[in-house]
């Protein structure tokens, strides 16, 4: 009897410890949605610059921290809400080129990775499609998926 006694005083005592770390965590929660907003998806810009800014201040310096969480939950709503807010433009593969080159104020030389300037004219005018290298290539640089130039 003494040790059904103890096992049920045990399981007391880590329900009780586990109900105080899970009011302290909904606490902390409550006071980090209500600083940036975490909860639900960005609202506007406003909301968006908040975000990309506490982003920006929140980088821990070790991999292996905690706040690594933190700063994925964040990433991953401010880029939520870019894809939302600023879709890239349905164009096809050597037009959205040419437009991310005028966006990044760049000309034909600043694309090295793509190949010689006679490739990237051809490449541009629609004479010669992307190849896999190149696509990865400009999906790194303009931050953007492969598939927009497929």
């Amino acid at each position: 009897m003494e040790l059904i006694q103890a096992r049920y005083e045990r399981k007391v005592e880590m329900s009780t410890g586990t109900a105080r770390r899970t009011d302290k965590i909904t606490q902390a929660w409550g006071i980090l949605d209500e600083a940036l907003g975490l909860a639900a998806p960005i609202r506007d810009e406003a909301h968006h610059a908040r975000l990309a800014e506490s982003l920006a201040d929140t980088l821990p310096d070790d991999a292996d921290e905690p706040l690594w969480g933190l700063v994925s939950l964040i990433g991953d709503r401010v880029a939520e809400y870019e894809k939302r807010a600023h879709p890239l433009p349905d164009l096809p593969p050597h037009e959205l080129l040419r437009e991310l080159m005028t966006e990044w104020g760049l000309n034909q030389s600043d694309l090295p990775e793509i190949g010689t300037q006679s490739i990237l004219s051809e490449i541009l005018s629609g004479k010669r499609a992307l190849n896999l290298r190149q696509i990865k290539a400009l999906a790194k640089r303009f931050a953007v998926p492969m598939e927009v130039f497929a």
